[in-house]
């Protein structure tokens, strides 16, 4: 799948082939300082865990939560409410055209698993929200990435009776990694390279190399359950008897459909089912869902 990464890091950075591909005499300096960073964990912009988070994770983890509980811990943190009441109104989530005025009503239309997924996205949300007009566009496209995975993820992972909403969760982070390591290679040039402008094929090789120890430094940050970090580690080093997980199916669903919908280059049509091991009827469910928030969320992501 090493093709379709590439499409996919020429759509992030919005970059020729040959942007993305050339080699930097600042590379050398730049990797080695991202490093050294990962390495003693002092990402200068390594997300903090959202206060509501750890009560929120128990609550979606929780297959018998009420409605009111799960209300309860979201309206108590006002700036998540603001953020789910955006996310679920958004075409990515919203079920019809009526208007979702509050939690409460949120929770009644999405159901307890529908608002599980958009609570997971508007804690989320906010780090993944442009700081620049330089940033705005590759932030704009890596949170539909995200989404885009994560909720083929869980799709597929609900497909195999498997732990669904954790996969939506898991199925963020690589985005989440993404804009973490761009602004950190963005301070490493601001520090060590006033005088240079930062580099596509330098962030190219950033998130290639960095990508999952990122989300696992933020996963561990954040305390994740260790199902989390199993779901991590097992995508990014699958066994030869593991090789399909829904976190890397949905990685490459998400990422062939959102590139397809955008108009970039993608794999095939075959290439894609060959990739999947789904029987037919489970695979276009799945892929209908998945081109179905794209096509709805195309207006307002």
């Amino acid at each position: 799948m090493h093709s379709l990464e590439g499409h996919l890091f020429c759509w992030l950075l919005d970059a020729s082939p040959a942007q993305v591909n050339q080699t930097s005499p600042n590379e050398a300096l730049v990797l080695a300082e991202l490093e050294r960073r990962l390495t003693k964990t002092a990402l200068e912009e390594l997300p903090r865990q959202p206060a509501v988070l750890p009560a929120l994770m128990g609550a979606l983890s929780d297959r018998d939560v009420t409605r009111s509980h799960l209300a309860g811990i979201i309206l108590g943190d006002p700036s998540l409410t603001d953020q789910l009441l955006h996310v679920a109104n958004s075409p990515f989530f919203k079920p019809g055209e009526q208007q979702i005025e509050s939690v409460e009503h949120a929770i009644f239309l999405l159901g307890i698993d529908g608002i599980r997924s958009v609570a997971s996205a508007a804690a989320l949300r906010p780090m993944m929200t442009a700081r620049t007009s330089q940033e705005a566009l590759f932030a704009q496209r890596v949170w539909r990435w995200g989404l885009s995975c994560a909720r083929a993820s869980e799709l597929l992972a609900n497909a195999q009776g498997t732990d669904a909403n954790a996969f939506f969760l898991v199925g963020l982070l690589p985005s989440l990694a993404y804009i973490t390591l761009r602004r950190e290679v963005q301070r490493i040039y601001r520090s060590k390279l006033p005088e240079e402008t930062i580099e596509p094929s330098v962030v190219r090789k950033a998130l290639r190399h960095f990508d999952w120890h990122t989300a696992q430094i933020i996963a561990d940050k954040w305390n994740l359950p260790p199902r989390y970090h199993a779901h991590l580690l097992a995508a990014e080093r699958p066994s030869p008897r593991s090789e399909h997980t829904p976190l890397n199916d949905g990685i490459i669903m998400g990422t062939r459909e959102v590139l397809r919908h955008a108009h970039q280059r993608n794999l095939s049509e075959e290439v894609l089912r060959e990739a999947i091991p789904l029987e037919t009827r489970q695979f276009d469910e799945v892929r209908r869902a998945l081109l179905l928030m794209l096509r709805e969320g195309a207006r307002s992501l």
